[in-house]
């Protein structure tokens, strides 16, 4: 389905179809007419289909006035950094995050190195749609192109962990790029840490070599290939290198869940702070919190959501679920190389593998769904659920929540495309995908 996502982040979708330069000219002029005077850090992540995407971006900011600041291929998170280290007004990634190669989309970053907060997306989905934009200036903004673009993001990170005893291990590391933005600083990151280092898809050039979400079934075929003890550990990030999902040295898919917790929980060790994620991530953060007796938050989905928690909690440390770290030390965006780093930290300063961290963490058997419905009909689905489960309690913070002491449900239209996702998780076996068929066969029967 050809549907043009626009939100209150930014906009995606197919080149050529959706996704037309006059739509992206025009979303482009309404960010730019909410912004102070500066100029706008501009990258990519690598997608084939980048380069028209680009040329409409930087003519029409240049036509605005604006000094462009060209990262060219740069992961989201490098450049939300890029963003506030070189002051500039704001910024904007040119990234699909995890859609097929034939997406593409602008994600927008605000002055502070973050996602654009919500109500500040607001201003900008307004003005789009009203086709404001500011007065064109007498001359042209000029392009400019960032130098040492990876340096201060691969600095700060470092200044997180233990480097010299992460490199004193060696550790056998497996890196996914899957042909995103990944490599360009995982490759740097890692042999600066010292692993014996193995990248697959390394060129970014969008041609992906499997589905774009590092998810367990797109790796099957990765996971099918690995040898029992052949690395220490397996990352797989998606195009903009913003997830993290892990493998283990067994070849078991740890998932993107695990990541948020297994760094939270060699976090706290050292740490005490806040600490906030969305309200589809797993409970094992929340648990995670508990035992290390610090204050737990949960915020709507979406990254921006998750960074205006932890701004307003003073939070050490948050993400998602969908192996999105934040570790405001660095910057305020997911972060797929802190994400490596500290899981790396973790494994050296525990002297266990990864399988084995894992397996201390508090379990939940998470289950993903998702079905597409009209918009009409989600109010109908979310009131036919709380029929069915009259014991449940309920939130209505993001979508709809179901909780039981044992589970909970999530179900919530995507704001990046046109489906409804549901999220569930139990302790027991089979009881999250049982939940989440049970909102696929009510929204069959509502469609019906």
């Amino acid at each position: 389905m050809d549907e043009l996502i626009i939100s209150v982040s930014g906009m995606r979708g197919i080149v050529g179809g959706s996704l037309t330069p006059e739509k992206v000219a025009r979303y482009v002029r309404a960010f730019d007419s909410t912004l102070s005077p500066g100029p706008l850090v501009i990258s990519r992540d690598g997608r084939a289909n980048a380069g028209p995407i680009v040329e409409v971006v930087c003519n029409t900011l240049q036509q605005q006035g604006r000094d462009v600041l060209s990262a060219d291929i740069a992961a989201t998170p490098t450049a939300a950094l890029l963003v506030r280290e070189q002051k500039a007004a704001g910024g904007i990634q040119i990234s699909a995050s995890h859609n097929p190669p034939e997406y593409n989309g602008l994600k927008l970053l605000a002055a502070s190195g973050r996602m654009l907060p919500a109500s500040e997306g607001e201003v900008v989905l307004e003005r789009y749609l009203q086709a404001r934009s500011s007065p064109a200036p007498a001359s042209p903004g000029r392009l400019l192109k960032i130098e040492q673009v990876i340096s201060m993001h691969m600095l700060k990170i470092l200044e997180t962990v233990d480097t010299e005893r992460i490199r004193s291990r060696q550790f056998r590391v497996l890196l996914d790029a899957n042909r995103g933005a990944g490599s360009l600083l995982g490759r740097p990151l890692l042999e600066e840490l010292g692993c014996q280092l193995t990248i697959l898809g390394e060129t970014p050039d969008g041609h992906f070599e499997h589905p774009a979400e590092p998810t367990a079934a797109n790796l099957a075929p990765l996971i099918e290939q690995l040898g029992e003890g052949e690395y220490d550990v397996v990352f797989c990030q998606d195009p903009d290198a913003d997830r993290l999902a892990i493998i283990d040295e067994q070849g078991r898919y740890l998932g993107e869940e695990l990541t948020l917790a297994i760094c939270l929980d060699h976090l706290l060790a050292t740490h005490t702070g806040a600490i906030v994620t969305n309200c589809s991530s797993s409970r094992a953060s929340e648990e995670i919190a508990r035992r290390h007796d610090v204050p737990f938050f949960q915020s709507a989905v979406g990254e921006a959501n998750v960074v205006d928690l932890m701004l307003e909690k003073n939070a050490c440390f948050g993400g998602e679920g969908n192996g999105g770290v934040i570790d405001p030390r660095v910057v305020l965006a997911r972060d797929s190389f802190v994400g490596m780093a500290q899981v790396l930290d973790a494994m050296a300063a525990s002297e266990e593998t990864v399988s084995q961290l894992a397996d201390r963490l508090p379990r939940f058997q998470i289950h993903k769904g998702k079905v597409p419905l009209s918009h009409d009909l989600i109010e109908t689905l979310f009131m036919r659920l709380q029929e069915l489960f009259p014991q449940a309690r309920v939130s209505t913070l993001d979508g709809l929540r179901l909780d039981w002491n044992d589970r909970w449900l999530l179900v919530r239209a995507s704001n990046t495309e046109p489906i409804v996702r549901c999220i569930a998780e139990s302790s027991e076996p089979g009881v999250a995908s049982a939940l989440c068929d049970q909102v696929i066969e009510l929204a069959d029967q509502l469609s019906s």
